[in-house]
């Protein structure tokens, strides 16, 4: 059984084209702007059988057209990595486009299996800066650049994301040190900037938890031009989502 904690269809911000986003409950990391507080507990959620996933994926494939499909987002996916094995040879089967939406702090037998029957990886890099990293997600990001120089190593195509928090994921030699390390990852087909935004902090009221970033403004345009600019330097492609 798959953990599931809410669907979106017709999605348009995670992965290309038109895709069903499946948000699966449970994560690992504690990121200080989460817009899903609710996705992080590991308990919670519906319990659902992979051919029911199935059957909705189906019913709205004629919707996706060439080039969208289903993504896998969450909380962390790969948490799950063992359950959706089975689901994913099965959308594989039926021709349907897979993204996954991860952190990447997952790297074991399952996870690596999931990965290569994945067609687009979103990989979340928080932070490059390891210690700034620990701050905002209370996990070191070294498994995540294993993860990252996993899917390079097997060829499997990934999107880098990178939410663009400001006083905290905004530091240009972070950035650079990002770029250098990636620049030469040809699997890497696009960066894309997620904007810092709010929406999701009224969700912590309703879980009596402190919204920790209170405080912090959204981004400016002149600001996300800036970082789009640095990536730009290492990146053919970049995106402001």
């Amino acid at each position: 059984m798959i953990n599931v904690h809410s669907y979106e269809s017709m999605g348009t911000f995670d992965g290309p084209g038109l895709r069903l986003v499946v948000f699966l409950q449970g994560c690992n990391f504690r990121c200080l702007y989460c817009a899903n507080p609710d996705t992080i507990p590991l308990k919670g959620g519906k319990p659902t059988e992979a051919e029911e996933i199935v059957r909705m994926a189906l019913s709205q494939k004629a919707f996706f057209g060439k080039k969208g499909g289903i993504t896998f987002s969450g909380g962390e996916p790969t948490l799950q990595a063992k359950a959706l094995i089975p689901l994913f040879r099965r959308l594989k089967e039926e021709g349907i486009h897979i993204c996954l939406d991860s952190n990447g702090s997952v790297l074991n037998d399952y996870s690596k299996e999931l990965f290569r029957l994945t067609d687009l990886v979103l990989l979340d890099i928080k932070e490059f800066n390891p210690e700034r990293h620990f701050r905002i997600t209370g996990r070191e990001n070294n498994f995540t650049l294993e993860t990252a120089a996993y899917l390079q190593a097997n060829n499997i195509p990934m999107w880098i994301r990178y939410v663009l928090v400001p006083g905290h994921t905004d530091f240009e030699a972070d950035i650079r040190a990002m770029g250098e390390h990636f620049q030469s990852y040809s699997m890497i087909k696009r960066i894309e900037i997620l904007p810092y935004h709010t929406l999701g902090a009224h969700k912590y009221e309703a879980l009596k938890k402190p919204y920790l970033l209170k405080g912090v403004k959204e981004n400016t345009p002149e600001q996300l031009d800036h970082v789009r600019k640095l990536f730009e330097e290492y990146f053919p492609v970049v995106f402001v989502n």
